[in-house]
């Protein structure tokens, strides 16, 4: 895993309408209906118009910000955001950004099943409906010591489990990620336990902090965040932030994820961030604010104790660092 060191960048661009968000929809629709019943425009031309339609979230957002998180740095440039991004679906490499263009996020189905009172599925422009999107910023600490600063829009994971009404008996919440390999190269290779697996306790998946992202940056999330729906828990390292969510689970069993299947000996369930327990190749003393170039001191739970630290009293022997 690299760490990249860049110098300065540019000051952040004003974030301007998208042009095609100004396009009529069913205007456009309209067109490229007419035109492929002609034959005058290919069915890929045409799927590739129906891709670029705005998404049907869009009036949701900006969510309202959430002023009780706060940031110690600024928002990371969403351009370097949205260019430095691990998603191994796609490649192993960090620049994803292109490769993802061809997760297809609509229609999107997610299952939730295993110990609740009644397993259902339900689309994504259901679910973002059902609770008030809201703004929250957060930084993030990945593994390879470097970290960024992101302004989520989503809600509360609590809210979702509300929903799915698991058993008293449910310890553990285990997510998983889409299988595709008609458009994600990365699951072509058999040495990757794919589907992309992630899991949690129900305590941490009700946390407050533990939130589910639909949208980044003031609008629909970005296909390489992880649309259209992902995780994000920024007291863990960010190997745990599963992305492009189809299926939520109940289970009275830790799940393995895919990272421990990977690499046992260095991914652990828990993965919270703790500067004082290196990694086996590299210390965790201290980390890299992408797009900034500078370094600070790595903290406790990614500074995150007052939020989550009692989640993990009683449980010294547990393996709660990578």
């Amino acid at each position: 895993m690299n760490i990249i060191r860049r110098r300065g960048w540019e000051m952040p661009e004003s974030l301007a309408t998208p042009e095609h968000l100004f396009f009529n929809r069913r205007a456009l629709l309209g067109a490229a209906a007419g035109a492929a019943a002609a034959g005058l425009v290919p069915g890929h031309a045409f799927a590739q118009r129906l891709t670029d339609q705005p998404d049907p979230s869009m009036d949701l957002y900006p969510g309202k910000r959430n002023e009780k998180y706060t940031l110690d740095r600024p928002v990371t440039d969403e351009k370097i955001n949205g260019n430095y991004n691990n998603f191994y679906e796609f490649n192993s490499s960090k620049q994803v950004a292109k490769q993802a263009q061809a997760l297809k996020i609509r229609p999107w189905t997610i299952k939730i099943d295993g110990m609740v009172e009644k397993p259902f599925e339900i689309g994504i422009d259901d679910l973002v409906r059902k609770f008030p999107i809201e703004e929250r910023l957060y930084r993030h600490r990945c593994v390879e010591a470097w970290s960024m600063a992101v302004p989520w829009s989503g809600f509360p994971m609590a809210k979702l489990v509300e929903l799915a009404k698991p058993l008293s008996s449910a310890t553990y919440v285990r997510m998983e990620t889409f299988l595709d390999k008609s458009i994600a190269p990365g699951q072509k290779q058999s040495w990757f336990p794919w589907p992309y697996v992630e899991g949690l306790t129900v305590k941490e998946a009700t946390n407050e902090l533990t939130f589910l992202a639909t949208g980044a940056y003031g609008k629909p999330i970005a296909k390489q965040h992880g649309a259209p729906i992902r995780l994000a828990v920024p007291w863990k390292y960010g190997f745990k932030h599963i992305k492009s969510i189809v299926r939520v689970s109940f289970t009275d069993k830790q799940p393995r994820s895919y990272w421990q299947d990977l690499q046992d000996s260095e991914y652990g369930f828990w993965a919270n961030v703790n500067p004082e327990v290196p990694h086996p190749r590299w210390s965790q003393a201290n980390e890299e604010l992408i797009g900034l170039g500078e370094r600070r001191p790595t903290l406790l739970f990614n500074g995150y104790g007052e939020f989550v630290a009692d989640l993990y009293k009683g449980m010294e022997k547990e393996r709660l660092w990578a």
